[in-house]
């Protein structure tokens, strides 16, 4: 294992820290059984393109998805927003990677820089741009 410097220790436990937060506060909301609309409990308006296409946006689902996971029902995640139950999982995996590398100082992360690679963002666009198709033929 390589040892992580103290700032890399630092960033890490910020890193596992705001996804737990995420997480708790994705946990503390109530997912909407339409699949979307859960980020209204928040204060924040209604999607804009929704409202004037009935066309749900790229991001169509995410809190709910989010809030689904938190909840520990990663079935009901996926079927909200296929790229968001993905996403959830991802935020839980940076918990557990970035509080080992703070509390042990082990860089684990190194390891996971070839996943960071050009190939990697093609299938991150490639799963959002097919979880939008889902979305668009399951609300429209």
């Amino acid at each position: 294992m390589h040892a992580a410097n103290v700032t890399t220790r630092v960033v890490a436990a910020v890193v596992c820290l705001a996804c737990f937060a995420l997480l708790a506060f994705a946990g503390s909301l109530t997912p909407s059984t339409d699949g979307h609309g859960t980020h209204t409990q928040v204060g924040l308006p209604q999607c804009s393109l929704m409202a004037f296409s009935d066309v749900p946006c790229p991001g169509c689902g995410m809190t709910t998805s989010f809030a689904h996971a938190a909840d520990g029902r990663l079935d009901l995640a996926l079927v909200a927003q296929p790229a968001g139950a993905v996403g959830a999982l991802a935020t839980a995996m940076a918990v557990l990677i970035a509080g080992y590398i703070a509390v042990t100082g082990n860089n684990v992360a190194v390891h996971l820089r070839p996943l960071a690679g050009g190939r990697a963002v093609f299938a991150l666009l490639a799963l959002i741009a097919a979880a939008w198709v889902y979305k668009i033929v399951t609300l429209t």
